[in-house]
């Protein structure tokens, strides 16, 4: 049911993006809250003090997680990480989700690749299988793309089901 939900609001998103503008004038940040999905991870990434980061950086890819994605982590972690003294631990965190290049989802190959991310100390494990062209994305757990390729103007964003941990 979980599942449907999260793939019901990836449809939504891509619909209304598709329908605000046929070429692409907004950056990552401004897509993200277009949508209305993403009220977590913006909230998230301005503590984290990376918003700007993620506004004016050129050709990156993000992970997002949906705020269903947030929600699914045990209770109090969400506000734990938004506290100032949590910062580094949440730059980790939503760091681990950025990709310091453009990945589309016609890139992968039908296994798993292994791509750096901002993080730097992590890398993620990329799969799209070649059967069903299902994209998961791996750190320390496994969250499933349920929407991928929606193009902001400075880069890529592929909507995710859980929160990647380091």
């Amino acid at each position: 049911m979980k599942s449907l939900k999260s793939i019901a609001i990836a449809a939504a998103l891509i619909t209304g993006l598709a329908a605000a503008s046929p070429s692409v004038a907004a950056n990552v940040v401004e897509t993200a809250d277009s949508a209305g999905t993403f009220k977590t991870l913006l909230a998230a990434a301005t503590a984290a003090g990376l918003a700007e980061a993620l506004a004016s950086t050129d050709n990156i890819t993000v992970f997002a997680p949906t705020d269903d994605a947030f929600a699914a982590l045990p209770a109090g972690t969400v506000e734990d990480l938004l506290k100032p003294e949590n910062k580094d631990k949440l730059v980790a965190i939503l760091t681990l989700h950025v990709l310091p290049r453009e990945l589309a989802s016609n890139q992968l190959p039908g296994r798993a690749i292994h791509v750096k991310t901002l993080n730097g100390a992590k890398m993620l494990a990329v799969t799209k299988t070649a059967a069903t062209q299902a994209v998961t994305v791996k750190a320390s757990n496994t969250a499933n793309v349920v929407a991928a390729d929606i193009a902001a103007d400075n880069g890529i964003i592929h909507v995710i089901d859980a929160v990647l941990l380091p």
